[in-house]
């Protein structure tokens, strides 16, 4: 399994290489604007709003159970472990995303739970998207997560998109570069707006 694990940078470096040009069209990305918008995310929520505290600032997610409910759930219960706290920012790469979620903090580690089905949607990955980092097995995804810098079709229905930042961009902006990076942020702490205290 570590095996298969370590496959997830692969994997999301092959959505890069498409993505890091900038100018060239994929194909089908005309088709994938044409397609009817999904119904609209539910209302404010503190039960599904997930704030990540960073160096830079707090960050706020909307948690998207109407298009990947088994996804949030785990990032719920992680989220209610304490699991992400202190985890590293183990791979970020400018005009593309920020990935964090794995206890080793090399790409290779997950949660103690099994891996999780693939929940792909008609969601587009654009700035702030938060979705779940896998290995070339769609089934793949456990506790790992990206956010998006910036619009990203190329990852368009091959990750499971659950969450998106409504508050805080700036702070993510702000998380240490590189693969890895030299001196890696951190999530200081990770809980449920509706946990706070």
């Amino acid at each position: 399994m570590p095996i298969a694990k370590s496959l997830a940078l692969f994997v999301l470096a092959l959505g890069l290489s498409a993505c890091s040009g900038g100018s060239s069209q994929l194909p089908g990305e005309g088709a994938m604007s044409a397609v009817a918008a999904p119904a609209a995310a539910p209302g404010d929520d503190p039960s599904n709003t997930l704030i990540l505290e960073l160096k830079g600032g707090k960050v706020t997610i909307k948690l998207r159970p109407d298009l990947a409910p088994k996804h949030v759930e785990r990032v719920k219960m992680l989220a209610r472990e304490g699991f992400y706290n202190g985890l590293k920012w183990h791979r970020v790469i400018p005009n593309f995303m920020a990935q964090t979620g794995d206890p080793l903090g090399t790409g290779a580690g997950g949660s103690k739970y099994p891996d999780l089905p693939a929940e792909f949607s008609g969601v587009p990955f654009e700035r702030g998207t938060v979705g779940a980092a896998r290995t070339s097995d769609p089934n793949s995804a456990n506790s790992q997560f990206f956010i998006c810098f910036t619009h990203t079709p190329n990852l368009n229905g091959q990750y499971t998109v659950w969450g998106q930042v409504v508050d805080g961009m700036i702070a993510v902006d702000k998380i240490a570069k590189g693969e890895p990076p030299p001196n890696p942020d951190i999530i200081i702490k990770a809980y449920l707006a509706s946990d706070a205290t």
